[in-house]
């Protein structure tokens, strides 16, 4: 399953707790660019994995992810900030 998480705008304490329980449990998190995000993960003591995903990442990258999910993973995608999906290079997986 794919889940479309979005992050805090600004303020890190913005967060949903359904954001934080999904970025907990998934089996990896697909983020934008992972040096931002770990800021988050850091915050709130997530420790699941994170794999970058950005603007430049390869058509592999994203068949890499699908297979994932074919496979049964659980999968979160985060931007640096807002929603996932509209001018932002999760667009292409979603």
């Amino acid at each position: 399953m794919l889940y479309i998480v979005a992050t805090p705008i600004g303020n890190l304490e913005d967060i949903t707790l359904r954001a934080l329980n999904t970025l907990k449990e998934v089996d990896y998190i697909a983020a934008e660019d992972t040096r931002h995000s770990k800021i988050l993960m850091n915050k709130y003591e997530i420790k699941t994995p994170l794999h970058s995903y950005h603007s430049y990442s390869s058509d592999a990258k994203v068949q890499r992810i699908v297979e994932d999910l074919k496979d049964g993973k659980t999968v979160a995608v985060i931007s640096d900030a807002g929603t996932p999906g509209i001018s932002d290079p999760a667009y292409t997986l979603i």
